[in-house]
């Protein structure tokens, strides 16, 4: 059994990135592809004005969790503690920044095959040799989410209200949230 990986962030040199389709210098910091100590974890840097087309992963399931700046998802701006997850085949993106952002990205895999796994959604067949089919990520959470005592479901709870907190997607706390992860109201 592998031993606990510990290590400092700011230890691991950020190296250049090619992300397929995508615009701008991209950095990522590599902290952890060994999924025998645990899950692949990397620090992505998007430059400002970078831009990564509208895509989805075979392979499994991906957290993103911004640390610092600005990404933009679906032409929606988020700050730093915004958080984004889907499962494998639910198209993401396109992810941009207008200012320039540090991204913490968590996956169960890395490559699929020897190949890096990230298929470009416009157009691109999937493995069944048929067009990529759109999977809208907050249609797939609701579908699997819970439903609480209103009826509304878990995901609703969670993107309305505080993170952890159910409070039954009062207006007033999906304001601080979404003022807290750098959404406007005004």
């Amino acid at each position: 059994m592998a031993e606990p990986m510990k290590l400092a962030a700011d230890g691991v040199a950020p190296t250049q990135f090619e992300i397929p389709g995508s615009r701008g210098d991209f950095r990522i910091q590599i902290l952890n592809e060994d999924t025998s100590r645990g899950v692949v974890t990397s620090i992505v840097h998007i430059p400002a004005g970078g831009f990564i087309p509208a895509h989805f992963h075979e392979a499994g399931p991906e957290m993103h969790y911004v640390l610092s700046g600005d990404l933009v998802e679906r032409g929606e701006r988020l700050g730093p503690g915004a958080f984004l997850t889907q499962a494998a085949g639910v198209v993401h993106g396109p992810h941009e920044s207008q200012d320039g952002c540090q991204v913490l990205t968590v996956q169960s895999w890395q490559s699929r095959d020897g190949q890096f796994d990230f298929h470009i959604a416009e157009g691109e067949a999937g493995s069944s040799g048929q067009p990529a089919k759109p999977q809208d990520s907050q249609q797939d959470m609701q579908a699997r989410a819970p439903a609480g005592e209103g009826g509304e479901t878990g995901a609703a709870i969670a993107s309305e209200g505080l993170p952890g907190q159910d409070d039954g997607g009062k207006p007033e706390a999906r304001k601080a949230t979404e003022e807290s992860l750098g959404r406007g109201y005004g």
